[in-house]
Formats: structure tokens, C-alpha cells, sequence
């Protein structure tokens, strides 16, 4: 699947949630799928967490 593909997909969903169910279904199914793909760049190795940690913190990375 490319990524334009996914990214209908995901729209479609959320399209749905909004129409059939209220704002705040939509806003829970947008945060799920947020969160899955944040889980998903971890274990795929392309999203390193100890940087993102240091920015919240307001430390500057060493690059």
C-alpha cells in the first residue's frame, strides 16, 4: 500500500466515524490512529524516542 493509498484509507475512516457517530468518536479514532502510527515508527526502527524526550525537555540534541 503506498502512502497516498493509506492515507485515503485513513481519511475514509475518519469520514465515516464523523457522519455515523459524534466529534468526540472522530477526535478518539483520529488519537488511536495517531498513536498507532507513533508505535508503528518505533518498532520499525525510523522514530527515535530519546530525541523526542530531549526536545519536550528542552534539551538541544547533539547531531
Amino acid at each position: 500500500m503506498t502512502t497516498t493509498q493509506t492515507a485515503m484509507a485513513v481519511g475514509a475512516v475518519l469520514a465515516i466515524v464523523g457522519i455515523t457517530f459524534n466529534f468526540g468518536a472522530l477526535v478518539l479514532v483520529a488519537l488511536a490512529i495517531a498513536i498507532g502510527w507513533v508505535v508503528g515508527r518505533i518498532l520499525e526502527g525510523r522514530l527515535d524516542v530519546s530525541e523526542i524526550v530531549a526536545a519536550v525537555r528542552g534539551r538541544s540534541s547533539s547531531s
